[in-house]
């Protein structure tokens, strides 16, 4: 899950341009494999979407073994009103190895005056509609109520440009705290247990080192996944149940921006 671009898409909106959207290449050191992300971020007069695409791939970076995506509209009819910061949330989250998801909530956008420094709150009512076995990539089907016993999450995404008075140097990410039972079998992929708590974080920083040679579409940098009962990470023989617990997955890249 990568929010952070919604935040730098939000200063280029709130500058006066309509879309962003850029490419990452990221290489995973601790699972060994590398990342393609696209994302793309558009306002437009009632509200705006976001979305991102993940797709997970080899040592030989040429066939794909997995896919995630996350879709987001913010419905927000009164943006020249007092109540602006606060939109609507409708969102959608899913992929090959992921169990789909709506959400539906809020969000609340906090800025200062200069808009290098933006935050975005989200409360949202989170509805999974099941977990999938890792082995047979078969739907296991389980009502709701066993899938997630805290319907609820909370989102925090935040942006810092130009950090410690660098140019061109950025750090974002985003904190996702939500309820899930998660299924940490493989074998045994009927076995759910009562975790009913995820946590997911990736704090991002970049740096354009393209300005440097008149490119500013070019930049480099990482990030570091912070992921507490996460079962949607990748390790080596499908061993999921290693994800239990807290996990630090350390990742550097390069990102495009059209």
């Amino acid at each position: 899950m990568k929010k952070a671009v919604f935040v730098a898409a939000m200063l280029v909106a709130v500058a006066g341009a309509k879309a962003q959207t850029n490419i990452q290449e990221m290489y995973d050191f601790n699972r060994g494999h590398f990342t393609t992300t696209l994302e793309m971020f558009k306002s437009d007069a009632w509200g705006s979407t976001f979305f991102f695409n993940d797709i997970y791939h080899p040592t030989d970076m040429i066939t794909p073994t997995g896919y995630y995506t996350e879709i987001a509209r913010a419905l927000n009819f009164w943006q020249h009103t007092a109540l602006a910061p606060v939109s609507l949330h409708v969102e959608w989250n899913g992929g090959q190895f992921a169990s789909n998801a709506w959400l539906f909530g809020v969000e609340y956008f906090l800025h200062n005056e200069s808009y290098t420094n933006t935050f975005t709150f989200e409360l949202m009512y989170k509805r999974i509609s099941g977990q999938k076995d890792l082995d047979n990539m078969l739907p296991v089907l389980r009502p709701y109520d066993k899938v997630s016993n805290i319907p609820i999450q909370f989102t925090f995404v935040w942006g810092m440009q130009n950090l410690f008075g660098v140019h061109g140097l950025t750090f974002s990410g985003f904190l996702d705290v939500w309820g899930e039972n998660v299924n940490w079998g493989v074998k045994d992929y009927l076995s759910w247990d009562n975790t009913q708590l995820v946590i997911l974080s990736e704090p991002q920083i970049w740096y354009n080192i393209g300005q440097h040679f008149g490119c500013n579409n070019l930049m480099i940098g990482g990030e570091v996944e912070l992921a507490y009962n996460f079962a949607g990470g990748w390790h080596s023989g499908a061993d999921f149940a290693k994800n239990k617990g807290f996990n630090v997955a350390p990742c550097a890249g390069i990102k495009w921006a059209f």
